[in-house]
């Protein structure tokens, strides 16, 4: 698959999203296991859903392919939706989508990179998230990063039969350590 290096880390880069693996992205978006951080677990996803949902993420917004740097293997998917430039805010959105790779800190590599894309190149004042109650990883993640917990919406995802919290999540540009400018320029 062609790969663009738009955003590069220790082990991992940000490209635009290729059309091109939308098997891949069916295949995930159809894993109950991968989707049940996500709001589309309810939803089956064909292979064309897929690649309408793929072709629309070309055309707008601010969405990525996660990207292994050392085989340019596809990871995972990240973007940044509800983009405000006028207020300056936008929410922020991956996931993991390979199995294998869960566990070993691309997640917090992923939102790194996203998070200097928002603050020092789109020029946002302030990122958000949402974490369900029960991602422990994520909730171990974005505090590691600098989020701050906003808010939450008490018992508003039922899943399995038991009610979780949906917490709210952002972190400010002052807060964030890291600078594309200054570190990957050099």
């Amino acid at each position: 698959m062609p790969y663009f290096r738009k955003i590069v880390g220790e082990r991992l880069y940000l490209s635009p999203v290729s059309g091109e693996e939308a098997e891949k992205y069916t295949r995930w978006m159809n894993d109950l296991e991968t989707t049940l951080n996500l709001t589309t677990a309810p939803q089956i996803i064909s292979l064309e859903k897929e690649k309408q949902m793929l072709e629309l993420f070309q055309k707008e917004g601010y969405n990525f392919a996660v990207v292994q740097k050392e085989n340019d293997e596809l990871t995972g998917n990240c973007g940044l939706m509800n983009v405000d430039l006028v207020q300056r805010t936008a929410e922020l959105g991956l996931f993991i989508g390979e199995k294998k790779h869960r566990g070993k800190g691309y997640g917090t590599e992923t939102v790194q990179l996203l998070l200097d894309y928002a603050f020092n190149l789109l020029n946002l004042h302030s990122v958000y998230l949402r974490v369900r109650s029960f991602n422990e990883a994520a909730l171990r993640c974005y505090p590691k990063l600098g989020f701050k917990e906003i808010g939450r919406r008490r018992e508003c995802v039922l899943v399995g039969g038991s009610y979780y919290d949906e917490i709210y999540m952002d972190i400010l540009d002052r807060e964030f350590v890291g600078s594309i400018a200054v570190e990957r320029m050099s």
